[in-house]
């Protein structure tokens, strides 16, 4: 793919960059830019700064990363409250009903 110009005036290509800006993070999750700002600085993401003036850059497989995490705790999760859930009637009897 070749590179296009992008609003600001840089080259960006977006499926052949490596990063992502923390605008464009943001709508693949759902969240502000400010949200994705506070996940590189909590070591969520993956991320620098490029350019001058230095702007925040977000790694695309960061982004990948983050979203099998995120997915794993929510799976993890899910089980445990299964687990929960499915003991009560073990433990009480089978007569409680939720």
């Amino acid at each position: 793919m070749t590179p296009e110009w992008a609003h600001n005036g840089t080259m960006s290509s977006v499926q052949g960059s490596l990063f992502l800006s923390p605008a464009q993070v943001a709508e693949l999750l759902g969240i502000t830019p400010e949200e994705v700002v506070s996940l590189i600085h909590e070591g969520r993401l993956r991320g620098t700064r490029l350019g001058e003036p230095a702007s925040w850059r977000v790694e695309k497989q960061s982004v990948r990363d983050y979203l099998d995490d995120e997915n794993e705790a929510s799976r993890r999760h899910a089980l445990w409250h299964q687990s929960n859930v499915a003991s009560l009637p073990e433990i009480w009897g089978s007569n409680v009903t939720f």
